[in-house]
């Protein structure tokens, strides 16, 4: 009987490295897969999800309110989260009650001497060879306005009216209300969806991001508040026509940074431009002043330890937010831009990077009711 020749050795490594091959490609392809898909439907649920956000910002601030209040109000989180939304509740309604009455007539008196004045101001550039203001004087504000087209996927919302804006609204309150009572609920449901050895960071982040929110949301207040009250003392005493609602608006787009103040100089300057020339300047000049200050010296202050971001960086944030969401992106755009930065420092530059240096530690229970 002849010897048959030996069968040729074949090398394990070499038949367990063919599987693991085909598995990491199938495993790099599916994850590519997963992240166009995510970003296709962050793009066509942009409206709906900035709207989600701005809910999710009302609950940080009301859990904050709940939270300051502990110290001399030491009961349950619960309890003490439905003392600050009946306060806010009798303060909007008080407010609402009391300006039904006169804030009407301020807003159209304000509204006829802007509209007055913009057609003095389009004579006098078109003396000049200027016709910058358009056929329609500047009026069409509709490009200002978000587009609410998409908040309920082809429901066709008519964009800048007063309905959905109501809407809008409404969402929010609700939204940031069901987020408020018990916010470690929704972040653990979403912290299951991690592998269980990542899930105790990606929690230590969520709480980080938290924390973020809640401190820059109350020093935004803070500002917002005293920039509206010294606004409106100030022009009332040059006695601008309108000062209280010229003040409301002054404070309200404080909240937008570096873009929300000058846009709110533009009705002061117009308003005080049938006063004459003294007064125009003073107005000008006081808000100036007052914005300097609070910009340079209170908000830095106020600020110092929340949202450590850039200018540079702020400003593109809020023009690529302005550019692809229109209002609400540029609204949100700060607060999205400070828990973008936690995330992609925690999770690429530390995680991912192996970079640790000089990185704080992560710790506690923020999100846990107190």
């Amino acid at each position: 009987m002849t010897d048959l020749p030996p069968p040729l050795p074949v090398s394990g490594d070499a038949t367990l490295r063919e599987p693991a091959r085909w598995r990491s490609g199938l495993s790099t392809a599916l994850i590519v897969l997963v992240v166009l898909l995510g970003l296709a439907l962050v793009w066509f649920t942009a409206s709906s999800l900035l709207v989600i956000f701005a809910g999710i910002l009302f609950a940080a601030f009301l859990d904050a309110c709940a939270r300051s209040l502990r110290p001399v109000f030491p009961v349950s989180h619960t309890l003490r989260l439905a003392t600050v939304i009946a306060v806010l509740t009798l303060i909007v309604g008080f407010g609402a009650v009391r300006g039904a009455a006169q804030l009407p007539e301020q807003v159209r008196s304000l509204i006829t001497i802007i509209d007055s004045q913009i057609d003095v101001l389009q004579e006098r550039l078109l003396a000049f060879g200027i016709d910058s203001l358009g056929p329609e004087g500047g009026r069409n504000f509709q490009g200002l306005l978000p587009d609410m087209g998409q908040l309920f996927g082809h429901a066709q919302v008519a964009v800048g009216t007063a309905t959905s804006v109501l809407m809008t609204t409404i969402l929010i309150i609700f939204i940031g209300l069901s987020f408020s009572f018990d916010p470690g609920v929704y972040r653990d449901s979403i912290v299951r969806c991690v592998p269980i050895g990542r899930r105790a960071r990606v929690r230590a982040v969520f709480d980080e991001m938290g924390v973020a929110l809640r401190a820059w949301l109350v020093g935004q207040a803070v500002r917002m508040l005293l920039m509206g009250v010294v606004v409106w003392g100030s022009l009332y005493w040059l006695g601008v026509p309108g000062a209280f609602v010229l003040g409301v608006q002054a404070g309200i787009l404080n909240f937008i940074p570096y873009l929300g103040p000058i846009v709110a100089a533009v009705p002061i300057a117009l308003v005080a431009m049938p006063l004459g020339i003294g007064p125009l300047v003073w107005a000008v000049g006081i808000y100036t002043l007052i914005q300097t200050i609070e910009g340079y010296v209170i908000g830095p202050l106020i600020q110092k330890r929340t949202a450590d971001v850039p200018t540079a960086w702020t400003l593109v944030g809020i023009v690529i937010a302005g550019t692809l969401f229109g209002t609400l992106g540029v609204a949100l755009a700060m607060p999205l831009m400070a828990i973008g930065r936690i995330a992609l420092i925690r999770f690429y530059v530390e995680d991912w990077l192996g970079d640790r240096a000089g990185a704080k530690p992560l710790g506690g229970d923020a999100m846990r009711p107190t």
